[in-house]
């Protein structure tokens, strides 16, 4: 289990609008008013069936608690691939491990937390895994308060009828998953 406020003095990597390398903060100084622009990701996982993981933040989230967001989201370490930061932290938020991960593209957006006052700011890179129904799936509470599979449909109604229950970043992440 992680301590969520333990992970406001790591290191991410400050970029560029193009996503050049250009120094690096902690994760609390990139999330302060205004935001500063840093390097992040987020994880879709889709079963067979097509539906998307959610995993609702946990309460003690310092950026958009208790909201829907994809499967999972983190930042890499400076220096660190994208991919492999990726995988760590499906490990530590939901127990996923072994999946295979494919970049989908780069969402880049800025967000104000109206309950935090904090500000995301992220070059976020998205990826997406594909994983089978028995999943197991064992979350840590200090991150996640809960988990549910949703249809994109379903998902498109929600983000239209009640998008403050949902993470400002996920239409945007959600668009980049090809459409079959």
């Amino acid at each position: 289990m992680t301590t969520v406020g333990a992970k406001e003095g790591d290191l991410v990597e400050l970029v560029s609008p193009e996503g050049e390398a250009a120094g690096v903060a902690t994760v609390a100084q990139a999330h302060q008013v205004p935001g500063r622009l840093h390097r992040a990701f987020s994880v879709l996982l889709v079963d067979p069936a097509g539906r998307l993981l959610l995993q609702q933040r946990a309460a003690g989230k310092t950026r958009f608690p208790l909201r829907w967001a994809n499967a999972c989201c983190g930042h890499p370490a400076p220096g660190e691939a994208v991919a492999d930061a990726a995988r760590r932290r499906l490990a530590e938020e939901i127990g996923v491990r072994d999946v295979a991960l494919t970049e989908l593209g780069v969402y880049v957006y800025r967000a104000e937390d109206p309950a935090t006052g904090r500000v995301e700011h992220e070059f976020d890179h998205v990826l997406v895994g594909r994983v089978g129904e028995d999943l197991a799936l064992t979350p840590d509470p200090a991150e996640v308060a809960a988990l549910r599979w949703v249809t994109i449909p379903k998902l498109s109604a929600a983000l239209a009828d009640e998008p403050d229950s949902y993470a400002p970043w996920l239409p945007g992440v959600v668009a980049l998953l090809p459409q079959d």
